[in-house]
């Protein structure tokens, strides 16, 4: 699950609001593609479950036998890889595209995610022994060579575990989950026999050698940290790695002609470096052929083939939505006439103007014509997309605000906001460790609490939020002058008039907004100037509400911390029933209080709050998204909840930065109260999400170590779950564990998953086997052009 790149960072522990972290390794730069992480989706082992995934996989399945041998295939990607070892900080999804195709992978993902033993490398992978240690024995193809001729062996696989087992710290490795808990690997019978002893027992072993290094990588640090940076000289894939051009962008990957499988379709695969918002233009050129796209290009495509379908030419459809479409007779009768006048100034202006305008309808008629040659294909990517709440400090370090937001938002509107344009399922995910399709998934959303505006506010009263807070000074302020006190009480009087007049406007304002987020309450950090706050309902005689201060029952806040927690607790039955209710180990939550029993309040809840405060401070929370082209959709997703939270009192300062630092200056050095980025799913939970959901820990210069938990909130409990599920083998065991830790999750409330992300690929019509595979890894060697009705009866490589 762990992003690729996504760094492991320490922040330091204090009071500032902002922290900032300090990376245990070099981090790499992020563009939107932080927000479209790399995914290594799935779900646990062979075990099937009766769902199905949420959406299919769009990939145009053809038999190979359809296939056109031969052709070049041109791939966008957002940049070339940094480097070729995808075991580095700064691999990325092209790394990942370019061992796909290179690499041996001894397990590949089905359509449901779930790991499949790969053929090809090969014949039997299993457990033989568990006591009195875990030993898994492969069995290799015995046709599987490197592209130097040399047998895929034992030595290959002991180079890679004494490089990424963490012993040896001169290899610069970026995760070593799973090999650290290997004691020996040794040769079997014979030299296609590779027996793997596992010092403690590991469920995840599917995880491990893939992709797996030949030993001329991974056998020393220097060709692993230098060498495979920039060359693969020896590879076992469908493909070799051909040349890199950095100038123009592009990655060759030629057909392997040792390859002992079935051989690629495919001549060539070019890798091209394209950035997203780039794409549609690199498309409407026809300088590709595959290609993941944002909304606003498959928009643009289904209108070119809407228009192809309607018998329009690019022409035609340039007249009737293109640039100047909206020029009628008239104005342009009066265009020509200024072109043609005695004002020979003006004239040459607007001529020039008229044969820009014409250009740009040629632009846009050739680029019509190119796009109705493409189709895209679409499903649910293996990723969700998530509210993050930054849980280290200021109000979201009471639980029970989070919890607050969590129920504050509507999940389902988000996630239909995003996913019914495009004619895609969109229930929100269930799971922080699972997608729907998967083994390991259950809806665990209960631990927490459907969308409830009546909660979120008693909640945050709860917890000493309430209206007229930010005006309230802390018990014990020191009183002032006479003068100052009567002064103070016209200012208040004055002021609730302005917000009684002000509130009125607005309501009757909003009712005809819809869906427009409200700028009540909304400062965006970049603006000229933000907008006029309302002021605080004023607090005693003359106002909405008595002097008193309005409060939750506390004693009801604690008993609805403990039904959450019980809930997520009903899953755990083993473990709990195993430890006695005596020997349990307290779940030790990060940050979060309730309220002494006994605090005096009333039975009521204020019905529509305005902005809340607390001891003189108002409740703000700062809410960051990037800024870049392709980050469109979150941040129309922020403005809706933006006003999710402005309903029930909780102001937002959204701060809009540039993709390039959103994760490094933000996210991961804690510099942030809210934010949407995305997790993918993962094969193998019980290793991969372990980081991004660890307690965090105090370190000895007075850090915080948060590995990849960037809302800095988990449980001492949540820890166990995770580490009791990655060392059974009992895989039945191990799917309630995980379930168990994800119920525990969602009663933390450090992350709230909205909407499981769009995959959208355009596709030249043509291309087959290749899309929106969802959930599955690529076959590389399936790839190709589907033959036409002329060559369709030609032999070709089944």
């Amino acid at each position: 699950m762990s992003q690729v790149g996504a760094p492991q960072g320490r922040t330091w522990a204090g009071s500032s609001r902002s922290p900032r972290s300090r990376t245990l390794r070099s981090v790499a730069t992020l563009t939107s593609a932080v927000l479209a992480v790399t995914v290594l989706a799935g779900c646990s082992s062979d075990g099937d479950a009766d769902a199905s995934p949420a959406a299919a996989q769009d990939n145009a399945p053809t038999a190979r036998g359809l296939v056109d041998d031969g052709g070049t295939l041109r791939w966008a990607v957002d940049a070339l890889p940094a480097t070729f070892n995808a075991f580095q900080a700064d691999a990325d999804a092209a790394t990942s595209r370019v061992a796909g195709a290179v690499l041996p992978a001894l397990h590949t993902l089905d359509e449901r995610g779930r790991p499949r033993l790969n053929p090809d490398y090969l014949e039997t992978a299993e457990v033989v022994e568990t006591e009195p240690r875990q030993v898994v024995l492969y069995k290799l193809n015995q046709q599987a060579v490197w592209s130097d001729g040399r047998e895929i062996g034992a030595a290959d696989f002991v180079a890679q575990w004494r490089a990424l087992s963490g012993r040896d710290t001169a290899y610069w490795t970026a995760r070593n989950a799973g090999y650290e808990r290997i004691e020996k690997i040794e040769k079997g019978r014979n030299d296609l026999e590779v027996r793997v002893t596992f010092a403690k027992p590991y469920a995840d072993w599917r995880s491990l050698f893939t992709p797996l290094y030949p030993k001329q990588v991974m056998g020393s640090p220097n060709s692993f940290n230098d060498g495979a940076r920039t060359t693969l000289k020896v590879t076992a894939g469908p493909f070799l790695l051909g040349g890199v051009d950095r100038k123009t962008g592009d990655l060759s990957l030629t057909r392997n002609p040792r390859w002992w499988g079935k051989p690629a379709k495919l001549d060539s695969l070019v890798l091209r470096a394209v950035p997203r918002a780039d794409r549609e233009a690199a498309l409407a050129g026809g300088k590709l052929d595959l290609a993941e796209i944002d909304r606003s290009t498959a928009e643009r495509i289904a209108l070119a083939l809407k228009d192809a379908d309607a018998g329009r030419s690019g022409a035609q459809a340039a007249q009737l939505h293109g640039p100047g479409s909206a020029i009628t007779p008239g104005k342009a009768l009066g265009s020509w006439a200024l072109a043609h006048g005695a004002d020979e100034e003006l004239a040459a202006e607007v001529k020039a103007a008229r044969a820009e305008n014409k250009a740009a309808a040629a632009r846009y008629a050739a680029a019509q014509d190119t796009l109705a040659g493409y189709v895209v294909r679409k499903s649910l990517e293996p990723a969700y997309t998530q509210l993050s709440l930054n849980g280290e400090s200021g109000p979201l370090a009471d639980e029970r605000v989070r919890r607050a937001v969590a129920r504050a938002i509507d999940r389902r509107e988000l996630a239909e906001s995003v996913l019914k344009p495009l004619g895609l399922p969109a229930d929100p995910p269930g799971s922080h460790l699972a997608l729907a399709g998967q083994a390991a998934y259950a809806d665990s959303s209960d631990a927490l609490g459907d969308q409830d505006t009546k909660e979120a506010r008693a909640l945050l009263a709860d917890a000493g939020w309430v209206p007229g807070g930010a005006q309230k000074k802390p018990a014990g302020t020191k009183a002032g002058s006479e003068a100052e006190k009567k002064a103070e009480t016209e200012k208040e009087a004055k002021a609730a008039k302005e917000a009684d007049s002000k509130q009125e406007a607005a309501s009757g304002k909003r009712a005809g907004q819809g869906d427009t987020a409200s700028d009540d309450g909304l400062y965006i950090v970049g603006d000229d100037k933000p907008g006029e706050l309302p002021a605080a309902p004023r607090i005693g005689p003359g106002g909405p509400e008595t002097g008193t201060r309005v409060l939750a029952p506390a004693p009801a806040a604690a008993r609805q911390s403990a039904a959450l927690l019980a809930r997520a607790e009903a899953l755990d039955t083993g473990a709990r029933a195993a430890a006695g209710p005596g020997n349990a180990k307290p779940d030790k939550g990060v940050a979060g209080a309730y309220a002494p029993l006994g605090s005096a309040a009333p039975a009521a809840v204020p019905a529509a709050p305005r902005a809340l405060g607390k001891d003189g401070k108002a409740l703000s929370l700062r809410f960051v998204l990037p800024s870049g082209p392709g980050s469109e959709t979150l941040r129309a997703v922020g403005d809706r909840i933006v006003r999710m939270l402005d309903a029930v009192g909780i102001r937002t300062e959204v701060t809009k930065v540039s993709d390039e630092s959103f994760f490094k200056d933000h996210i991961a050095s804690g510099d942030y109260d809210l934010a949407l980025y995305s997790w993918p799913a993962s094969a193998f939970p019980a290793t991969d999400a372990r980081p991004i959901f660890a307690k965090p820990e105090p370190a000895s210069d007075g850090s915080l170590l948060v590995e990849q938990n960037y809302s800095r909130v988990g449980t001492d409990r949540i820890d166990q779950l995770f580490d009791q599920a990655a060392g059974t083998l009992d895989e039945e065991e191990a799917g309630d564990l995980i379930r168990q830790a994800d119920a525990r999750i969602w009663a933390a409330a450090g992350s709230i998953p909205l909407y499981q992300r769009p995959q959208l690929v355009a596709a030249r019509q043509d291309v087959v086997n290749a899309g929106a595979w969802g959930f599955a890894a690529p076959r590389y060697q399936d790839i190709g052009f589907k033959k036409s009705e002329t060559t369709k009866g030609s032999p070709s490589n089944g």
